[in-house]
């Protein structure tokens, strides 16, 4: 027995402490199964929180429950809630009376003997004292909720401003990307006229900047920012509550006041006086009032903490979904940015290539005239051509002047003509292209 541990386990739905024997090496499912048999929970809805919020892990055995060095058997609580409800509103019972008590809060002016009434007194004391420590344990299980619920919230916080950054960057990127299309529709359409022309690749371009639009739809998370802060501001307001603190100075008083009326019997000698319990009874009502007064208030705020939590849980896969869609609509304008640059430089490239080409023809054209024009130029012995004007005769050759002079100009009309032709074929070549 020394090797196994002691875990009190106190159901929030019901205001009742269950203690379990916890084998060695148990696993938390095992623990859990036994407090279903015990409370009527179901594993699936049990959430198990330590005092500081954080919820047990199932990963790691049930002894995770008990904290080394805690002296006390119910100085450390472990605190169950019924992740099904939302609402704890009762009625929760207060402890039982003892059949003596029980006697004088009956009839409180009945006269019993001092010794006797010592021992009455010393038990309604200790209910007393029960019901104001009852009120402290259910008060650190709400402390827990709160814990947890700022645990929750944080990680909302986070993944907010997650999805925040991730949605400014798409509009950024959306941005860029809308103005840069456009100025490439601009230029293209400038450049169609005497340039490159593609109607697949124009076709292509719209229908980018058409499913750019549409990512633009992701970005938009005003409405789940909005749920997220009227969220925030609700915890905030929980957080400021007075129910959110402790509630338990009137028990206190009422605690002392009976402690101290024990007290004054005690000195009383143990003769034969007789005396009644209308003083310690009145205490005994008020703090079974006072209970109930704030416990309603402990609960009703609990709840709240408790309907706030619920509604982190819902809103977090909605801000999975909302970072998911940015993510991809993110992806799909890099992706469209990406191909519109490549068929850029596509573009670039037929356009050098074409320019090449016409600076080859032109030069093909311009060597093929200079060839044509020195076939028909007549050769000199040297094998170089003459000037045209070079082998006219002078006056003094007579009848020859004529015929040299026919010879030349016929010549000049045919290199006209080559010119003419190959200026032709290079403007043909360039309306291919």
């Amino acid at each position: 027995v020394l090797f196994f541990q002691i875990v009190h386990i106190l159901n929030m739905t019901s205001a009742k402490i269950v203690s379990f024997l916890l084998h060695p090496e148990e696993s938390l499912h095992s623990l859990q199964i036994r407090i279903e048999v015990e409370t009527g929970i179901s594993t699936g809805n049990q959430e198990l929180l330590l005092e500081t919020g954080i919820c047990l892990d199932p990963r790691k055995p049930a002894s995770q429950c008990v904290i080394d060095g805690v002296r006390g058997w119910d100085s450390y609580m472990v605190y169950l809630f019924d992740k099904s409800k939302t609402v704890y509103d009762g009625p929760f019972a207060s402890r039982s009376l003892s059949d003596c008590v029980n006697y004088i809060v009956q009839d409180s002016k009945i006269q019993l003997p001092i010794p006797q009434l010592r021992k009455v007194w010393a038990e309604a004391v200790h209910y007393v004292i029960g019901l104001k420590e009852d009120y402290s344990r259910l008060f650190q299980g709400q402390r827990a909720a709160m814990l947890s619920l700022l645990r929750y919230n944080a990680n909302l916080i986070k993944m907010k401003n997650n999805m925040v950054s991730a949605s400014q960057q798409l509009k950024a990127k959306l941005e860029f990307f809308h103005q840069s299309i456009r100025l490439d529709l601009e230029r293209y359409s400038d450049q169609m006229a005497y340039g490159i022309s593609s109607e697949k690749m124009l076709k292509a371009w719209k229908e980018m900047e058409e499913k750019a639009s549409q990512c633009a739809q992701a970005e938009d998370i005003g409405y789940l920012d909005e749920q997220i802060m009227a969220l925030h501001t609700e915890i905030v307001e929980l957080q400021k509550s007075p129910y959110a603190r402790r509630q338990g100075e009137v028990m206190e008083s009422l605690e002392q006041r009976a402690i101290d009326l024990y007290k004054q019997l005690k000195t009383r000698p143990p003769d034969h006086a007789y005396s009644d319990s209308t003083d310690m009874v009145k205490i005994i009502v008020q703090t079974v009032q006072s209970q109930d007064r704030v416990l309603k208030e402990l609960f009703g705020h609990l709840s709240k903490l408790l309907g706030c939590k619920q509604k982190i849980i819902d809103l977090l896969p909605k801000i999975e979904v909302a970072l998911n869609n940015i993510k991809e609509a993110d992806n799909s304008v890099m992706q469209m940015q990406g191909k519109r640059q490549r068929e850029i430089w596509h573009l670039l490239k037929i356009a050098c290539t074409q320019s090449s080409s016409r600076s080859l023809v032109s030069a093909s054209l311009e060597g093929t005239a200079s060839t044509a024009a020195a076939t028909w130029l007549p050769q000199s012995s040297s094998g170089n051509v003459p000037h045209p004007l070079s082998s006219l005769a002078t006056p003094d050759d007579g009848e020859n002047f004529l015929h040299v002079i026919e010879e030349n100009l016929n010549y000049l009309e045919l290199f006209s003509s080559i010119l003419q032709e190959a200026r032709q074929e290079q403007n043909n070549s360039m309306m291919v292209s």
